[in-house]
């Protein structure tokens, strides 16, 4: 039985990739200082061994990984208009949180380290569709963050012999993401409370939207994989998508097409436009997304209002 630690496991993707991992039958403890997530999202959470910290503490997360076969680092503060904001926040988080976790894992002599990194936000505005050898260009304090611990990764991979895969995800979404800042739960919040849908910008930046399930197998297949040294792969669904291609599909599977959308300033440190190529992550991991970008969002769709109801 592989022992795993997954930070930021009570999150968004975390929730919907601590299940998957006990049914591959790993051991998993999950370490989460309960900013963004909570245990409520877990099923079946007797399952999993829960420890509340801080990922800035590192002698904490050096005591919980003593033991373990393998780490998965999710935890991290994820808005590009957050990080924007509040930049000292999102490095302290992000860029020394990602070290500690490293440090930890090398003082506990663990040699499998998992980085969940980010596609859109570490390329900057870079021609789409990107690949692991397009050169990164953050515009934004999150990507800029993302892009130092990709480079952490690295480092600790050459000196000290460990095996670290950066997955660069795509925009994710899916069940128990009400607590996540986008566009998708923006857009869903608004029509169910009969609001306007708000656009930053023309409406013509595009993303590539992954459904947490596909993201989830991405993230096993690479900490199956073990692939000697430092790998990066793109997790993505290779479909370039535009915001207000989006907010009009969101409205028709809500039974609103004609619902109103207003377009307001563009914000700083958005990219305009991407989308991903994943042929590396298909011929080196396995990695095939196999849910329909509608598919996702009605399922998304169908989990706030069975979660939150109309009028929420």
């Amino acid at each position: 039985m592989t022992k795993i630690l997954l930070t930021g496991g009570c999150g968004f993707i975390g929730s919907n990739l601590a299940p998957m991992l006990i049914q591959h039958g790993c051991d998993v403890t999950i370490f989460d200082n309960f900013s963004k997530g909570d245990v409520s999202y877990l099923p079946e959470r007797e399952k999993f061994k829960i420890i509340e910290a801080d990922i800035a503490d590192e002698d904490a997360v050096y005591n919980a990984a003593k033991g373990v076969d393998a780490i998965i680092h999710l935890a991290a503060l994820g808005s590009v208009v957050e990080s924007v904001a509040n930049p000292e926040e999102n490095f302290a988080s992000n860029a020394e949180g990602t070290f500690n976790v490293l440090n930890a894992a090398r003082r506990a002599r663990i040699k499998r380290f998992v980085f969940a990194s980010t596609g859109g936000a570490i390329m900057g505005n870079a021609t789409p569709p990107v690949n692991e050898l397009s050169l990164p260009k953050p515009i934004s304090p999150y990507g800029a963050s993302k892009m130092a611990g990709e480079g952490y990764c690295s480092a600790f991979s050459a000196a000290y012999g460990m095996n670290i895969t950066a997955l660069r995800f795509a925009n994710v979404i899916g069940p128990i993401s009400a607590h996540k800042k986008g566009a998708i739960t923006v857009f869903i919040r608004a029509l169910m409370n009969n609001a306007p849908l708000t656009i930053f910008g023309d409406g013509k930046a595009t993303r590539d939207f992954l459904f947490v399930s596909d993201l989830c197998k991405g993230i096993l297949l690479a900490l199956q994989k073990n692939k000697p040294g430092f790998n990066v792969f793109h997790l993505a669904s290779g479909e370039e998508v535009s915001v207000e291609q989006l907010a009009r599909t969101i409205c028709k599977i809500a039974g609103k097409p004609e619902h109103e959308i207003k377009f307001e300033n563009k914000r700083k440190g958005e990219v305009e436009r991407n989308f991903a190529d994943y042929t590396k992550a298909k011929e080196v991991l396995g990695f095939s997304p196999s849910v329909k970008l509608n598919d996702a969002l009605k399922i998304t769709w169908d989990w706030f209002l069975e979660n939150e109801g109309p009028g929420t």
